[in-house]
This record gives C-alpha cells, sequence and structure tokens, in this order.
C-alpha cells in the first residue's frame, strides 16, 4: 500500500482564548506578523487570525471571547501537544533570558541540547513554547535534517548516547565531501 508523503508544516492551528490575548501574545511576544483574520469557517462564532512565524507559513488561533486564559499547565497524555518549537537566530537566542525576564515570562534558561540551544516558557493558555537555535549550519545544498541525519549515523557507529559537536562537525565533513565526490564524477 502507498504511503502518503508530506512536504512540510503547512500550518498549525490552536485553539485559543479572546482575540486581544492571542494577538498580545503572538504578535507582541513573539513577534508574528499578524497576517488576516476571519471567521472560522467550520463554526463561525469563532474568529481565526493568522500569524507568520517567520518562514511564509503560518501559526493560527481559533478565538473566542467567552474563553479567557488561566495559565495553567495543558494536560499531558498520548495524543496531546507537549509543546511547539520555534527557530530563532543565534544572535536572538543571546538575548532571550534578558527579553523573557524583562516582560516577566518565567522559563526554563538554557538548554544545552546537544545540537541546539533552547528556552522553555509557557503562554498565557498554558502551552509549552520552545524557542530553539542550531548550533551549526549546514553546507550548501543540504538542510539541518541531513546533517542531523548524517552526525545519527556517526553518534551510533561512536556508540555514544545522544548528538554532540563532534558527531555534527564529522557529520558535515562527510557531507562536504560526498558533495566533491559526485562534482568529480
Amino acid at each position: 500500500m502507498d504511503r502518503l508523503q508530506t512536504q512540510g508544516v503547512h500550518h498549525i492551528t490552536l485553539n485559543g482564548a479572546d482575540r486581544q490575548t492571542s494577538i498580545d501574545f503572538w504578535e507582541g511576544t513573539l513577534g508574528m506578523p499578524f497576517v488576516f483574520e476571519q471567521p472560522n469557517l467550520d463554526a463561525p462564532d469563532q474568529g481565526h487570525l493568522y500569524f507568520d512565524p517567520g518562514d511564509g507559513r503560518l501559526v493560527t488561533v481559533f478565538t473566542d471571547e467567552t474563553r479567557k486564559p488561566d495559565g495553567q499547565d495543558n494536560p499531558g497524555g498520548p495524543g496531546t501537544v507537549h509543546h511547539i518549537a520555534f527557530a530563532v537566530s543565534q544572535s536572538m537566542y543571546s538575548q532571550l533570558v534578558d527579553r523573557l525576564d524583562a516582560r516577566g515570562i518565567p522559563h526554563s534558561g538554557e538548554k544545552d541540547r546537544g545540537f541546539m540551544n533552547s528556552i522553555y516558557f509557557r503562554d498565557p493558555l498554558g502551552l509549552l513554547i520552545e524557542l530553539t537555535s542550531y548550533r551549526f549550519v549546514p553546507p550548501e545544498g543540504y538542510t539541518h535534517t541531513d546533517v542531523l541525519a548524517e552526525a545519527y549515523r556517526i553518534r551510533v557507529d561512536a556508540g555514544d548516547d545522544s548528538i554532540a559537536d563532534v558527531h555534527l562537525a564529522r557529520a558535515i565533513e562527510a557531507l562536504v565531501h560526498r558533495r566533491w565526490e559526485r562534482m568529480k564524477g
């Protein structure tokens, strides 16, 4: 049986609270431009806000003026969203702690993930948000996923528990070498 084939994330839609809470957080805190709004076409008493997370795709939010934020952690368990991660530049990442502190937003502090750095905090509705920055730039013609897949192979062959800088450096070297080998013919 043939598999379905995706070509990337088109958009993410979240259940929000009231319109202003959504705009204040997604545009005001995270800096995602508000693109447009219209009614939720499946529930016309709700609004549907569209934001650009920075890559031309969309994060959309269903709003309802009767829903108010309570800031409680969202429930976990099978089938629920644990968190949503957004990419930031290294220059922005270096300012996140200060910027979150200035807004009075509690956060995890910096987390070293081996191949990326992350900071976690909750939105006004309790959704866990991760802001993350890769610690490497893929070589020309390759993606972050290409580098990570190669680094994973190198890590497993080495018997290491998680991807670290040494695996990334070797992965990038291997990918560049492969590209040169293809060019030579």
